[in-house]
């Protein structure tokens, strides 16, 4: 394939275009009618470098036709910009080359291409929104058509081909685009060659120093790389004897740059130290010769144990099976691959090796796409379903395995309770705890490849909003946002109701279950409608009440309570409040609030106690955090190490208003000097008036604001 895009590549005129066609496919009248009708409708259009535009169309159709013999794939490829570029429309395109092709040159249409002038640059805030609505758009179209997918894939490679006919700043922002949008998804459709290809050019353009040096050095080296492949490759040779003689073919293959430069960032090594910068390609012609040409290897050479992979037992989503192992050879590492010629078409052209051999005499199956309809195309934060979604597209996996020995595949650093939604959606909102290899284990267990899972259902729904950041995969995240945005509207209509009830209990306890209100889950942050419900439900009272009982409702009047930085609004007296020990909202968390006699006691709004007690119907009053502006500073301090230092500090900060949000102390208790770490919140922006306080009872080691710290 690589071979292949290079010749394309120079290919700049009309004829030039239609031979390379010619020798992908068979021009067919249809063909030839459409690249007629192609070549008028861009006849007045030209490209940057001067080339006219219809050489792009048709080299495109050249690059599906060698990946695809399906006729429909080819001639949307030659009209793909017809209906964007051009005054014909798709009712034309549907009269001329019937319905097919016009499903798939209507789905190119949909997918907004981005121009030149239109591509955001790298250093704008906006450039992840602009990258993630193409990708959403390339998706959504090609639900029903996979095909549309394909050759837009096509067509962007022939765009990075040709692309050192633009300005320096427009290759930058296509290559940008081209790395984090159209790579993963040929990675995902199991085409390694056009990822391969795409992830170098891109390379080129956006790290051309670092691409430089990995290319010098390879250059540098060709001969020895070379001599190292021809040596190991007979040496092979000799070990498979003559069973395998006139059976196999070899190939031998350089890892592609980006993935060089990629190694190197990762694990921190020079270019000599990547392990599988050398490989070679055993091709076979069935699944048991590869298992028997992987013992000959195995029982020669000392393999790395750590990197043999069987994906022609355990193949991946997309189809891909070949046998990958590592092994040691006169100092130096090859990785090898051992596949069939059927796994071979599979690992080269991915899904499209559906439509290139689907007439041929081939034990190719249909490929498996269920996971482009598993996507969530309905999320409304572009960005969040980029990230989600490229995450699914794109991951180094695990393999993990039921009870039963089923195998499930899923992103490295998932965990036991993402296992459990990929099982099913009720038994991740149900599960308890695990077992890991028969040991059981907290859900948020992290997975290694080789697991055993089980998974313990209760019989309720548990709601675990904090876990949202620990879970991997797309469908734990959305089945833990679905629980958190149910619960939290529950909690919002239970706390409404609460609140109003307790606000009457004077004169019954469920006055909305006689007045229903159907706004209720507005109270929870709207104190206006607070006020406003419950003076209509006054109103309706004394409406319906003699002189006695409308006296006793007017006596309903909310007073406003302060306790440090938290307002409450009750028709109750309140003498003090206290967070309870279960949940420790933090400062600007969402709180709700329950009365206990004269107390108050302030739960986080998410907190699975203070669910249980709405459920429970305990009073409760309106709460939220005060206005007032604290400012956070962090010291370090020295302390005599006598007894009731370190109280009279604190006590002194106490009577300067401060709170204290963290203390360390003591961890030398034999020295006379003791070092403490405090951090407090404070209304004072002053830092030196803060200072002078603090200097009259201790010695200030260290002491800065919080913001200064975040900075």
């Amino acid at each position: 394939m690589e071979k292949y895009l290079s010749s394309i590549k120079p290919i700049n005129s009309i004829e030039g275009a239609i031979e390379a066609l010619q020798e992908s496919i068979e021009i067919t009248p249809l063909i030839k009618q459409a690249i007629e009708f192609c070549i008028e409708a861009h006849k007045t259009q030209f490209r940057k470098s001067g080339e006219p535009y219809v050489v792009h169309p048709i080299l495109v159709a050249a690059i599906t036709a060698h990946y695809s013999s399906d006729e429909s794939m080819v001639l949307a490829a030659l009209l793909h910009d017809i209906v964007e570029d051009t005054s014909y429309s798709l009712d034309d395109i549907t009269h001329l080359f019937g319905v097919d092709v016009a499903n798939i040159v209507d789905g190119l249409t949909k997918i907004t291409v981005i121009r030149d002038h239109e591509l955001t640059h790298s250093k704008e805030t906006d450039k992840l929104l602009k990258s993630a609505m193409t990708f959403r758009k390339m998706l959504i179209a090609s639900i029903e058509d996979v095909r549309v997918l394909l050759v837009k894939l096509f067509d962007r490679t022939h765009n990075m081909l040709t692309l050192d006919a633009l300005t320096p700043e427009k290759q930058i922002r296509i290559s940008e685009e081209t790395l984090v949008v159209y790579a993963p998804i040929a990675h995902r459709l199991g085409m390694s060659a056009i990822k391969n290809r795409l992830e170098d050019l891109s390379f080129y353009y956006i790290y051309p120093n670092e691409y430089k040096k990995i290319d010098e050095y390879i250059q540098n080296y060709q001969e020895r790389i070379q001599n190292a492949f021809t040596q190991f490759i007979d040496n092979v040779h000799d070990v498979l004897g003559n069973e395998f003689k006139d059976k196999i073919v070899i190939y031998s293959r350089m890892k592609h740059y980006y993935s060089i430069y990629l190694k190197i960032q990762r694990k921190g090594v020079t270019i000599d130290e990547v392990l599988d910068l050398l490989a070679i390609r055993i091709i076979a012609d069935t699944p048991l010769e590869c298992y028997k040409i992987l013992g000959y290897i195995h029982t020669t050479y000392m393999p790395l144990i750590s990197r043999f992979k069987d994906y022609i037992a355990i193949p991946k989503e997309n189809g891909y099976q070949t046998i990958h192992t590592t092994v040691f050879h006169n100092t130096k590492i090859f990785e090898i691959q051992i596949r069939t010629h059927d796994m071979h078409k599979i690992a080269e052209f991915g899904v499209a090796a559906h439509w290139k051999y689907k007439n041929g005499q081939t034990n190719l199956k249909e490929p498996n796409l269920n996971w482009l309809h598993t996507l969530e195309m309905d999320n409304d934060n572009i960005e969040e379903f980029y990230d989600e979604t490229k995450k699914e597209l794109f991951y180094e996996e695990i393999m993990v395995y039921s009870p039963k020995g089923e195998i499930f595949k899923m992103p490295r650093g998932s965990c036991a309770y993402d296992f459990a939604f990929l099982i099913h959606t009720d038994l991740g909102n149900k599960a308890t705890d695990c077992y890991i290899n028969k040991v059981k284990k907290p859900l948020i267990t992290e997975l290694r490849s080789g697991d055993i899972v089980s998974i313990n259902k209760g019989d309720d729904i548990v709601v675990r909003c904090s876990w949202l950041s620990i879970v991997q995969t797309s469908k734990a995240k959305k089945g833990i946002k679905l629980l958190c945005h149910n619960r939290h509207k529950q909690i919002n209509v239970l706390n409404g109701k609460n609140i109003v009830n307790s606000i009457f209990s004077r004169y019954t306890n469920t006055i909305l279950d006689k007045y229903p209100q159907p706004k209720i889950y507005k109270v929870v942050d709207n104190l206006d409608h607070l006020k406003h419900l419950k003076k209509t439900i006054e109103m309706t009272i004394r409406n319906e009440l003699g002189l006695f009982a409308r006296m006793k409702v007017q006596q309903v009047n909310l007073k406003e309570y302060k306790f440090e930085n938290l307002m409450f609004y009750s028709n109750f007296s309140l003498q003090s409040c206290s967070f309870d020990h279960c949940c420790h909202p933090k400062l600007n968390d969402e709180i709700v609030a329950f009365r206990e006699g004269k107390d108050v006691l302030v739960h986080h709004k998410m907190c699975e106690n203070a669910y249980n007690m709405m459920l429970e119907k305990k009073p409760m009053v309106y709460c939220r955090w005060s206005d007032d502006k604290y400012y956070v500073y962090k010291m370090v301090v020295s302390l005599k190490n006598v007894k009731g230092e370190l109280a009279r500090l604190l006590t002194h900060l106490s009577n300067h208003d401060a709170t204290i949000l963290f203390i360390e102390y003591g961890k030398d208790r034999h020295s006379y000097v003791q070092y403490c770490t405090i951090d407090f919140e404070i209304k004072n922006n002053n830092s030196e008036k803060i200072k002078k306080i603090v200097n009259q009872k201790a010695k200030i080691i260290e002491f800065y604001s919080g913001d200064d710290a975040y900075k």
